[in-house]
């Protein structure tokens, strides 16, 4: 069982929990989110003032194994309410560009068209210079999108061209002139 899953969670000011049949709905200041529990009444979630706590209804294997998922995506579901979730990616290389047309953004990677990317519901981006930040009060969803646009141009090991999130280390790799001279003079 998780240890994690013993501790209530706690809500921010303004954010509220309901229970709807098999769903949590979390509302706060960023939106509504509904948190789906596992099916046939594993686990128990109790709503009391401003806490959450999630407890397994019975001394199942399948209760014990469900209760720390349950309890981190209410916990993930309430913070996206109150703060909400941000990736942040960085697009590198001569030419390469993006812009939002709409509901649609527009990335130019150096293939011979433009990649255009349609945006799912809840999930805003925001366009400075060669910066994409992501937004959203789902962090699945936040973490897939982003995830999807960096797929579509991984950072390459020589130059460190592509889509990268910020902050991510690439592994460099010396290219042919510089590992021949260095290998030339031993």
């Amino acid at each position: 069982m998780s240890r994690l899953a013993k501790k209530p969670i706690k809500l921010r000011e303004g954010t509220t929990a309901k229970l709807d049949g098999d769903f949590v709905v979390l509302k706060g200041p960023q939106g509504e989110v509904k948190v789906e529990m596992p099916r046939g009444g594993v686990i128990a979630v109790k709503i009391s003032g401003n806490s959450v706590s999630v407890e397994a209804s019975g001394k199942e294997s399948a209760s014990s194994a469900a209760i720390g998922t349950a309890w981190a995506l209410i916990k993930n579901a309430a913070q996206g309410v109150s703060e909400g979730f941000v990736k942040i990616l960085e697009i590198e290389g001569v030419g390469y560009r993006a812009a939002l047309e709409g509901k649609e953004l527009v990335l130019f990677l150096g293939y011979a068209l433009p990649v255009r990317i349609k945006l799912p519901e809840g999930v805003s981006v925001k366009i400075e210079k060669n910066v994409l930040t992501l937004a959203g009060v789902d962090k699945d969803l936040v973490g897939r999108v982003a995830a999807g646009i960096r797929a579509l141009k991984k950072p390459e090991p020589y130059k460190g061209k592509g889509i990268h999130y910020k902050g991510e280390v690439i592994k460099r790799k010396v290219g042919k002139k510089a590992a021949a001279a260095g290998g030339a003079g031993a």
